[in-house]
């Protein structure tokens, strides 16, 4: 079964801030944990998530990985609530 929680962020659409849901799992390695969703963001709906959201997932990706917990767990205790999908 796998594991993601959904969050909410304010995505850039051509100078206009919107809410999008996103779902973080565990990534696969090399890969950024919203990387396929940025790219359709990017491609479909011509949005992009700010660098900031983009780097502080990064960041609580190596941490998961560092401390051995999910990082779904992780971004909800760092992040605030979320609701498991």
């Amino acid at each position: 079964m796998t594991h993601y929680k959904e969050f909410e962020f304010d995505c850039d659409f051509g100078g206009q801030r919107a809410k999008f849901k996103f779902y973080i799992g565990t990534p696969q390695e090399g890969h950024h944990p919203l990387q396929f969703q940025a790219k359709w963001l990017s491609d479909e709906r011509g949005g992009t998530i700010p660098d900031e959201v983009m780097k502080a997932i990064s960041q609580l990706n190596d941490l998961a990985k560092k401390n051995g917990v999910p990082l779904p767990d992780l971004c909800v205790y760092a992040l605030g609530s979320a609701q498991e999908a």
